[in-house]
């Protein structure tokens, strides 16, 4: 066992992270509740009351807020998530891009950061001068405007201030993973989900008071989220082991190899890309639609309201393809099996090379049905209750797969992190008794 005093350095190691941790995400709420000059936050927020459905609630969903504030941090990560995507899939079309992540190491490894970077600042500028002109067209249902003085100035003004809290938000995310615990982008989505929920609390008891939601319906709502959030956490989890053995190989005088391993592969390979980018493209014609005034455009954003059928069988379609295609993009079959091969590995009854290229694309094949099958049941849950029961279902399956799936992360880095140091303490008081 480690000594006290190394157990004690470890455990303010862990303390030191998780208040930077704690630091940083509490400048991150900061900045949302700093609006930017010259809007009309009562109208804004009476607006953005009748909004949840469509792609602004679900942007304002993740950025905690910060979007029905329009505060310099509106847009939150989203910018940056949105970068970091093309840049993975920039990795596939083009060679040089693939060359530079994968041949040139660490090196490689930054200058993507860097593009990511700057390309997190360009579509921050264009998102920034979208919502400036949607915000000069936005009356509250009272008939007052969002913006006080619409024009140039005020353009032009958000774009500078919306860029330049999406560079913050990415450098307090850059932050937390480096001096904190766990990913620091997915916390700052998880923080922005999180507070939300006493909001959605009380709009529910409001229901309840006025009689709105009957309460054996509210029960059996609560009842559900309890089972389907014991499924996530269960899925999540969950993982199918391919066997690894490696043949033994004499090294010198000593005999190296020999031992049994796995190759964990996930069920719900993808994660929450898929549902994400599902929504925000069959969300788009709605919103795009609130703000048109032309007959063929509402008509084509009625065709994709949420509550409607084709909505719901395109995006199962979606979500299904999203799921094989970012799967295809972080694992490679491939490179899996050369790198057995080139490690003395096999599984057990399969011929290494291309056979076990075919037997691993195999089983990742069916465990993405398996993942596509489940988050679309997740994200679908919640519209069929909105639709069928008029239940106010605030906290929608996407949420549940994010704060599940970065709570699981979070257990996993602080365990390690505590691992890390115990281990550490075993090897100093090793050294000290001249045991090594």
């Amino acid at each position: 066992m480690a000594t006290p005093v190394n157990n004690l350095a470890g455990q303010a190691s862990l303390v030191k992270r998780l208040g930077w941790t704690f630091l940083l995400l509490c400048c991150y709420r900061i900045g949302v509740h700093i609006p930017v000059p010259g809007v009309n936050t009562e109208a804004l927020k009476a607006f953005f009351d009748n909004m949840s459905n469509t792609l602004l609630g679900m942007f304002d969903l993740f950025s905690g807020g910060g979007l029905s504030n329009v505060s310099v941090f509106a847009l939150g990560v989203m910018p940056y998530i949105s970068a970091s995507i093309i840049m993975q899939l920039l990795q596939v079309v083009l060679p040089d891009v693939k060359r530079m992540a994968k041949e040139e190491g660490q090196a490689g490894r930054r200058k993507i950061t860097q593009y990511t970077r700057y390309l997190t600042v360009l579509i921050t500028l264009v998102q920034g001068f979208g919502i400036a002109v949607g915000l000069e067209s936005m009356l509250s249902p009272s008939g007052a405007a969002v913006v006080l003085h619409p024009g140039w100035e005020f353009r032009f003004m958000t774009m500078i201030t919306f860029t330049a809290g999406a560079v913050l938000v990415m450098w307090l995310g850059e932050q937390i993973t480096e001096r904190g615990i766990g990913n620091g982008i997915s916390l700052i989505i998880f923080c922005g989900i999180v507070v939300g929920i006493p909001r959605s609390v009380m709009q529910s008891i409001a229901l309840l008071k006025t009689g709105a939601m009957e309460p054996v319906v509210a029960g059996a709502v609560v009842l559900l989220m309890v089972v389907v959030l014991c499924a996530i956490v269960f899925v999540e989890s969950a993982q199918r082991r391919i066997p690894i053995s490696y043949a033994k190989r004499q090294i010198g005088r000593k005999m190296m190899g020999g031992q049994n391993s796995h190759l964990p592969l996930r069920l719900n390979t993808a994660g929450v890309i898929p549902p994400i980018f599902a929504s925000s493209l069959l969300l788009f014609p709605a919103t795009i639609g609130q703000f048109s005034s032309h007959e063929y455009v509402k008509l084509v954003a009625d065709f994709f309201s949420p509550h409607g059928i084709m909505y719901n069988v395109i995006y199962v379609a979606l979500i299904v393809f999203f799921c094989y295609f970012y799967t295809a993009i972080i694992f490679d079959p491939k490179d899996m099996a050369e790198n057995l091969k080139k490690n003395g590995g096999f599984i057990p009854g399969i011929r290494p090379g291309e056979r076990t290229q075919e037997y691993i694309d195999g089983v990742l094949s069916r465990l993405t049905l398996s993942g596509a099958v489940y988050i679309s049941l997740v994200s679908l849950l919640p519209m069929l209750l909105i639709a069928k029961f008029n239940v106010p279902f605030y906290f929608g399956g996407t949420s549940l797969l994010i704060l599940v799936g970065v709570a699981i992360d979070f257990r996993n880095q602080i365990e390690s992190h505590m691992i890390s140091s115990q281990y550490e303490g075993l090897m100093n008081k090793a050294r000290k008794t001249g045991r090594m």
